[in-house]
């Protein structure tokens, strides 16, 4: 899905939803954010695959999609924190059921390939 998407006003809700959590890493900042303000360096930390540009520009386009606030404070060195903003906030707890659907789905994944793995080892 292309970031047009998230612009675009003839799509259905839930295509304008995704566009704007599209990605690898923006759920996860989205699911992190949400226990409160973090800096980016504290970002990549939890983080371990991410890189800088990456965070950089994962958080640039959820600031550009209203989801999250970038704070600069006026410090030696500059001291920057995200944080999600109320709209940011809203899709979070829009997404707590989808996440707790894809935990039952993962969940169903594992039981089915337990009698697979079962199968294998008796023969």
């Amino acid at each position: 899905m292309t970031r047009g998407r998230a612009q675009d006003r003839d799509v259905c809700g839930v295509t304008a939803a995704i566009a704007v959590i599209d990605g690898k890493w923006k759920t996860t900042l989205l699911w992190l954010l949400e226990s409160g303000p973090r800096r980016p360096g504290e970002l990549r930390r939890l983080l371990p695959g991410l890189s800088e540009k990456v965070l950089t520009q994962s958080l640039r386009e959820m600031e550009t999609d209203g989801l999250v606030h970038r704070q600069v404070y006026d410090t030696l060195p500059l001291k920057t924190e995200y944080s999600l903003t109320e709209f940011g906030g809203q899709l979070a707890t829009a997404l707590a059921p989808l996440s707790d659907w894809g935990h039952r789905r993962l969940e169903k994944l594992t039981e089915h390939a337990r009698p697979a793995e079962m199968r294998s080892a008796a023969s």
